[in-house]
């Protein structure tokens, strides 16, 4: 077995930065995660929309990747990805999936669960047609989750579609928005003595019921 240079058994951190109490936070999940995607933004952590997702296949293996954020409200939170993916066919199979934040320098995590649909034509529409010229020419380019023998494939593809579309590629039948609709939510805090923070918020009845859960 190879031995790492560092024990990893002796990695530890004192969280320290903050605490999240039940009068300090927010009676609804998304004005809570509102506040805390702001901080971060405003704290400029590196890249603080991104976002792992799960994913669990018919054979009940999970898979998890990450994604970027796009869009939320009260509907749900939105990504863009091949529907002809992994993720894609999981989803087709199992809707349901799971979505983490982890914001290491301000030891927070929040964790959402839920399920998933697409978004509209028109949504997706709309999103494509923001992205770069080399971002739509590449949701064609790339036979995304397939084996290809090598990068040679995906270059040779951007040029074959970039010469045939232009300036105007359209969004790719492949391509699209999905929309996570939570029933869960769970935000973190770090705490000294992994005596952390964790409220968890559970759609019941329609309503949003706030509990503290043991770290």
């Amino acid at each position: 077995m190879t031995t790492p240079s560092t024990d990893l058994a002796d990695l530890r951190k004192s969280y320290e930065r903050a605490e999240l109490s039940e009068d300090a936070s927010a009676s609804n999940p998304l004005d809570q995660f509102t506040k805390w995607l702001d901080e971060a933004i405003a704290s400029k952590v590196p890249e603080p929309n991104a976002m792992t997702l799960a994913t669990v296949a018919s054979n009940l293996r999970p898979s998890t990747r990450v994604v970027l954020i796009k869009g939320y409200d009260e509907r749900g939170i939105v990504w863009y990805t091949n529907y002809d993916s992994r993720k894609g066919h999981e989803l087709a199979g199992n809707p349901f999936a799971a979505l983490q934040f982890h914001w290491v320098e301000l030891e927070r995590v929040v964790r959402i669960e839920g399920r998933v649909e697409k978004v509209s034509d028109e949504e997706s529409d709309a999103y494509y047609a923001s992205r770069p010229l080399d971002s739509r020419i590449g949701a064609w380019a790339s036979p995304q989750s397939q084996v290809i023998p090598n990068r040679t494939v995906l270059v040779t593809n951007a040029a074959k579609f970039g010469a045939q579309f232009m300036l105007n590629p359209p969004r790719p039948p492949h391509w699209g928005g999905y929309r996570l609709v939570p029933d869960q939510w769970q935000f973190w805090q770090g705490r000294r003595s992994r005596l952390h923070d964790r409220l968890r918020y559970s759609l019941q009845g329609g309503s949003w019921v706030r509990e503290r859960l043991a770290p």
